[in-house]
């Protein structure tokens, strides 16, 4: 349960709202004939474990109570059988009224319970109290880029294509757009198109694009046979396109030029009437962008100008630092050469950076170094040569290459709950290590700042209350079959509709939200519940808590429960504000 349905839950208790979600008894009997104790029962039954049942029952109970006339529920509902279609009309449509009155006054306090996008979420109790060593990806964990950096790697990716792959020249009028794709997006490799998939494998219709245009519900539905894609056609475990596959799953932050790149091709390529191959486009595209990783090309751009591509090097500066001065092992993998992570620790930390890691491992090629013990460790100097010599021990001050993470246990001991590993990517830095090694993981995902930024805002918290209060609406009132009621219920389902949509845009007008697909969880959402431990938008998080501190999980109630527990989040500004 969100922030804001919890508040709400705990705002109308106060108020001691009348609580009416089945108003009609299941044989048509008005709720207020049922005896008092068998009325208790079913309203225990009826509360639902989110925001959505236990608001649009309060406030819909009450506008039925409060009715003009009504000196009871049933003369409020007895018209269900005796009204004429024009007295029905208007009876709805006062209900309508009174309900976005009653859900408007309280936008005023519910705004007022705004989340610190600085807080660290938990999805599993973890303390910091158990936690003995840290390790950490350098790439978006450590290293924060600015979005000059996706530009650069989109514009050498599109000469790749032209120069070495043979296509268009016409390609070089597409530049990258910032705010076009959000990750977490799946592409459909064999039909081109980029959609964004609920936890449950369901489309969401208005999210497909064929290059830089949505394709048509109607034209979706038709492809798919519906909405839901087949778990045998979803992307592997790690994202990706492979073994039978058709979808593949952009899960790094990486991957944002690449979705740009692969929309822009494929918009030129429709545009003038060109016939391809998807699938030889996509390998294309992804080996294009390979290649500016692999031959070193961003790499060498981002040394060369620290300032432009760089960002938040103070923080990661205090958080090391904190962790060192209170003892705490630390320890770095990433796949990164050696020479792009030095200069990059020496821009953000300084050039004494290594003296705060107890290992060093670069190029590691994760996800194989935590699956493949095949590759043993190298060590290499600060030139760049490496040693032939065999790994007896992992000695702080030197660096590593390759090597596989079973060698590292062995190596160093460190196994268990008692290490935390932060990185970006679900997949490739987390999925294993909390599957297989019971290590903690913490989740980076630098997006989630702005979207609490969002969802603080009166105009975000304006419509996501009124559109609960409407779905309730609906909820109640689709029991009354007779046509005029019926064709209010259609508009309110359309006024519903367009509601939804202008909460997607409010995130990202082409795929809304990372988190959410209207009302499910993102795919990509389900995966950081189940991988990450803990979740924050960075690093700099860790500066608001104090090496005791435990992180609780809310006891989110499973949809057969009642949310009896009080409000709690909103006292985490005043705790953040307490450790100070």
């Amino acid at each position: 349960m969100t922030p804001l349905s919890l508040y709400l839950c705990s705002l109308l208790k106060k108020n001691k709202l009348l609580i009416c979600y089945n108003y009609l008894h299941t044989h048509g009997t008005p709720l207020h004939l049922v005896d008092r104790a068998a009325r208790k029962t079913r309203l225990a039954r009826l509360l639902d474990m989110n925001f959505r049942a236990v608001f649009r029952g309060r406030v819909t109970g009450k506008v039925l109570a409060q009715q003009s006339g009504a000196k009871n529920y049933r003369e409020a509902t007895m018209c269900t059988s005796s009204a004429s279609g024009q007295d029905m009309t208007n009876w709805l449509w006062s209900i309508y009224h009174e309900t976005k009155k009653q859900t408007e006054a309280l936008i005023p306090v519910i705004s007022k319970n705004s989340v610190n996008p600085n807080t660290i979420f938990a999805n599993n109790e973890m303390s910091l109290h158990d936690i003995e060593i840290y390790g950490f990806d350098y790439d978006y964990t450590l290293a924060f880029y600015s979005r000059h950096l996706h530009t650069l790697i989109f514009n050498i990716a599109r000469d790749i294509l032209i120069q070495e792959h043979r296509y268009p020249e016409g390609l070089r009028e597409y530049e990258y757009i910032p705010n076009f794709v959000v990750r977490g997006l799946h592409y459909d490799v064999q039909k081109a198109l980029l959609m964004k998939i609920d936890a449950f494998h369901y489309i969401q219709l208005g999210t497909v694009y064929r290059g830089l245009h949505p394709v048509p519900d109607k034209e979706v539905i038709a492809m798919y046979d519906g909405c839901h894609v087949p778990l045998e056609n979803m992307s592997d475990f790690y994202g990706k396109s492979s073994h039978g596959h058709t979808m593949k799953q952009f899960m790094d932050i990486f991957s944002l030029p690449e979705m740009n790149l692969l929309c822009c091709v494929n918009d030129y390529f429709m545009k003038h009437n060109i016939d391809y191959e998807p699938v030889h486009l996509y390998k294309d595209v992804k080996a294009a962008i390979g290649d500016v990783h692999v031959k070193g090309i961003m790499y060498r751009a981002v040394e060369a100008d620290m300032e432009n591509y760089i960002s938040y090097g103070e923080q990661t500066h205090a958080v090391l630092k904190k962790l060192y001065e209170d003892g705490k092992k630390m320890f770095l993998i990433t796949n990164s050469p050696f020479d792009f992570v030095d200069r990059g620790m020496n821009y953000i930390v300084g050039k004494d950076w290594r003296d705060l890691f107890d290992i060093v491992i670069v190029q590691a090629d994760k996800p194989g170094f935590f699956n493949d013990r095949r590759k043993p460790f190298r060590r290499v100097t600060d030139k760049g040569v490496l040693h032939w010599d065999r790994i007896h021990k992992l000695e702080k001050g030197k660096i590593y290459k390759q090597g596989n993470l079973y060698e590292f246990l062995r190596l160093t001991g460190w196994r268990g709950s008692k290490v935390l590993y932060f990185g970006d990517h679900i997949y490739s830095d987390l999925a294993d290590l909390t599957l297989k090694h019971g290590w903690r993981t913490g989740a980076i995902i630098p997006e989630l700042r702005k979207e609490i930024k969002i969802m603080n805002t009166e105009q975000y918290v304006h419509l996501m209350t009124w559109l609960q209060g409407l779905t309730g609406l609906i909820e109640h009132m689709q029991v009354h079959r007779d046509p005029a009621s019926q064709s209010v219920v259609q508009e309110w389902i359309k006024e519903r509709e367009a509601m939804r949509s202008q909460t997607k845009d409010i995130f990202n007008s082409q795929f809304g939200s990372l988190f959410r697909t209207y009302h499910n969880p993102t795919y990509f959402s389900r995966r950081l519940s189940r991988f990450a431990d803990i979740y924050m938008a960075s690093l700099s998080c860790l500066l608001n808590y104090d090496f005791q501190h435990t992180f609780f999980p809310r006891r989110t109630p499973l949809q057969h429960e009642s949310p009896f527990w009080p409000e709690q989040t909103r006292h985490v500004d005043c705790n953040l504000k307490a450790i100070h």
